[in-house]
Order: C-alpha cells, then sequence, then structure tokens
C-alpha cells in the first residue's frame, strides 16, 4: 500500500502558503510585504554602512554585517516565493526548489547560531580582557569566525539535504507550510526515519543547546566582571554593549527551540507557521533596529555617510 501511495522523487510540492483570498489575509500579506521590505532596508543600510565607514572595521562590526547578511539573505530565501505564489495564484514548488530553499534556510539558521555564540565571545573578550582585546580579536580572528560560521553551517546543511531529499516521499506532496521546512517535509516522508530523526535532533542539541550554554558561560564571566566595576559609567556602557546581543539570541533562541525541538507527535502546522513566522520574518526585521537604535558608532557613521553624500552635491556645504 506504501508502495502505490510513493510519488515520483522528482515531482513538484504544494506550498499551502500563509494567506487565502480573504480580505483580511490580503490586508496581512501586504502587511508581511511592509515588515520584509523593512527588513531588507535596514540589514542592507547596515551593511553598507560597516563596509563604507573605515572605523566601522572591527571585530565587533564585521561579525554584525555578517549577521545583517544572514538575516537580509533568510527573508529573502522564504518572503519572494510566498509572495509570487500568493499573486499568481499557483502553490507548486519544483523538487530542486524545495531542496534549495530547504538548504539555504537551513545553513543561514545554523550559520546564525555559530555566529552568535563567536558574539558573545567577542563581547566577553571585550569587558573582561580589554588591554588583551587588540591581540584576542584581531582582524584576522574575525574573519574567521565569519568563515568558519559559514562553512560549518553549509557542511552541516548539506549533509541533512542530501540525507532528507533522497527519502521517498508519498500521498499529494502538500507541504502545510509557507516554505521547505524541516518539520513540513519531514512529514511527507515515507516510511520509518527514526534514525534520521535522532540525527537530526543531535544536530539540535550541537547547533542550539551547546551555543546557549557557550553564551551563558561568557554572560556569566561579564557580569562578573561588570560587578566588579566601580565607575557607574563603565557599567553602563558595558549593560548597553550587551543587552544589543542579549536580546537577539533571546529572541532568535527561543524562536529555534519552539519549532526545532520539540518532539513530532506534539506539533501542529499552525504552531510551526507561528514559529517560522517569528523567526524568518520578525527578527530579522528587529534585529538591525536592536543593534543600530542604541549604537552610537552606528549612528556616527550614518551622518558621516550622508554628510559626505551632502557634500559631494554641494561642495560649499561643510561639516561642523
Amino acid at each position: 500500500m506504501g508502495q502505490r501511495n510513493q510519488t515520483s522523487s522528482l515531482a513538484d510540492f504544494i506550498l499551502e502558503g500563509l494567506f487565502d483570498d480573504s480580505p483580511a489575509h490580503a490586508f496581512l500579506f501586504s502587511l508581511t510585504m511592509v515588515v520584509f521590505l523593512i527588513a531588507v532596508s535596514g540589514n542592507t543600510l547596515t551593511i553598507l554602512l560597516i563596509c563604507a565607514d573605515p572605523r566601522l572595521h572591527t571585530p565587533m562590526y564585521v561579525l554584525l554585517s555578517q549577521l545583517s547578511l544572514m538575516d537580509l539573505m533568510h527573508v529573502s530565501t522564504t518572503i519572494p516565493k510566498m509572495a509570487i505564489n500568493y499573486l499568481s495564484g499557483t502553490k507548486s514548488i519544483s523538487f530542486v526548489g524545495c531542496a534549495t530553499q530547504y538548504f539555504l534556510f537551513l545553513s543561514l539558521g545554523c550559520a546564525e547560531c555559530i555566529l552568535l555564540t563567536f558574539m558573545s565571545y567577542d563581547r566577553y573578550v571585550a569587558i573582561c580582557h580589554p588591554l588583551r582585546y587588540a591581540v584576542l580579536m584581531n582582524r584576522k580572528v574575525g574573519q574567521m569566525m565569519a568563515v568558519m560560521s559559514w562553512l560549518g553551517a553549509s557542511v552541516n546543511s548539506l549533509i541533512h539535504t542530501v540525507i532528507l531529499m533522497h527519502f521517498p516521499f508519498c500521498g499529494h506532496r502538500n507541504i502545510h507550510h509557507f516554505y521547505c521546512e524541516f518539520p513540513a517535509v519531514v512529514q511527507l516522508v515515507c516510511g520509518d526515519i527514526t534514525v534520521y530523526e535522532i540525527a537530526v535532533y543531535i544536530s539540535d542539541i550541537v547547533l542550539l543547546l551547546l551555543p546557549i550554554v557557550l553564551i551563558s558561560a561568557s554572560y556569566i564571566f561579564i557580569l562578573r566582571s561588570v560587578i566588579r566595576m566601580h565607575s557607574a559609567g563603565s557599567k553602563r556602557n558595558a549593560f548597553a554593549t550587551c543587552s544589543s546581543h542579549l536580546t537577539v539570541v533571546s529572541l532568535w533562541f527561543g524562536a529555534c527551540i519552539f519549532s526545532y525541538m520539540r518532539p513530532r507527535s506534539q506539533r501542529t502546522p499552525l504552531q510551526d507557521k507561528v514559529g517560522s513566522v517569528f523567526y524568518t520574518i520578525i527578527t530579522p526585521t528587529l534585529n538591525p533596529l536592536i543593534y543600530t537604535l542604541r549604537n552610537k558608532d552606528i549612528a556616527k557613521a550614518l551622518k558621516r555617510v550622508l554628510g559626505r553624500e551632502m557634500i559631494t552635491q554641494n561642495p560649499k556645504v561643510r561639516l561642523p
């Protein structure tokens, strides 16, 4: 019976999407696209500012630029396809397109987990060992951290993608989601995949729980150093430096644990969609706002770039 229900391995998948044709959902779709544009604009601006201002070519901002690039690619991997399907009235995605989307999304998610861990180490060195920061966190170290984040995540995601997409799929291949995500795709697999699910949980522990442990350890040492500081101004600066990173970490890992660490028997399509919307749309939109609104260096860089643009257009204008 299972063999008769098995479909061709290269047949298209059907994405159910987020919205239907009702006026309320049309409004929600428009709102989602506005949020998408804000996410693209905010992350693109952050990357351009860091690239344009030599004062921001430090390990901290190199890592921040990589975070913005990951967030930019995150929303670009899922939202455009969802929008095209909604506007065209089609719901299909090819087998290759689904595999590519799955690989990219998983790679970016894993890379962000690794990168956020490296960013916590950067804050640990800056606050607990400020005199050795230039040695322990030089430009080469920052670049190596960025490469390790991308490379490690890509290798892990490629292995998972190849294994998952080699399983036979059954039924009508309807994915109860708006993109090809693991919990939704794995439900279509025929046969017993217990061993693979165990491997996925082990991978989740390494890429989710281990980074949380390392980040928590970094902030325990940071908190101990801050308590020992005698200057109230130094304490404020330390907390201001770390608060943005802690906020991003809480949003990201909270949503990922909700989506990936629950047993399959306790998942529902609605819960998976809500969790995915949070870390595919909301978090990439909030991250540049969280990091830039309270960051004086980014604000100064924006003023310098705008000032140079004004001088270029009007040579008589001089900055104060």
